[in-house]
């Protein structure tokens, strides 16, 4: 398995993973106008700005099979996960033939050791409170709650 930064021509697997990482379990609703709604949109728009940073999963046969992925945000334009403007929010998804094998996990490890190289003491992330086992996960890499917004769970890590 490889590590390794996103390119600039794979927004569009980025942008899959997105999708991916929000979860609905029962409400399964149309991919394309989810990723457009102004909700979500934030997430990826003119993605290369300050502060984006996003590494890609690739398995052996050279094909990516997860990302994880970091964003600031401000007040005027909050993420589900919002904590601070110096606090950048993070996404991961893998993909579903590559889920239970430690990837998300691998991740997880070197988009927190990227941030910290980057400079930043914290991350954040929303995750659905039905979603046990990324609540789990998330637990045992070092995150803590810090509140409730809507139907999710906003954690932090700190270093």
């Amino acid at each position: 398995m490889i590590i390794r930064n996103l390119k600039k021509n794979e927004l569009d697997f980025l942008k899959d993973m997105l999708y991916e990482s929000i979860y609905m379990p029962e409400d399964e609703k149309n991919k394309m106008e989810l990723l457009n709604s102004s909700s979500i949109k934030k997430y990826y728009e003119e993605w290369g700005r300050k502060g984006d940073t996003a590494l890609l999963a690739i398995d052996e046969n050279n094909l990516p099979v997860g990302a994880v992925w970091y964003r600031l945000f401000d007040e005027s334009n909050k993420g589900y996960g919002f904590v601070d403007v110096q606090t950048p929010e993070l996404g991961i998804a893998v993909t579903q033939e590559a889920r239970g094998l430690g990837i998300g996990t691998l991740l997880m490890k070197k988009i927190i050791r990227q941030a910290s190289e980057d400079g930043y003491k914290s991350l954040s992330l929303s995750v659905d409170p039905e979603n046990m086992s990324a609540v789990y996960i998330y637990r045992q890499l070092g995150f803590i709650d810090y509140g409730v917004s809507e139907t999710s769970i906003t954690m932090v890590y700190r270093e």
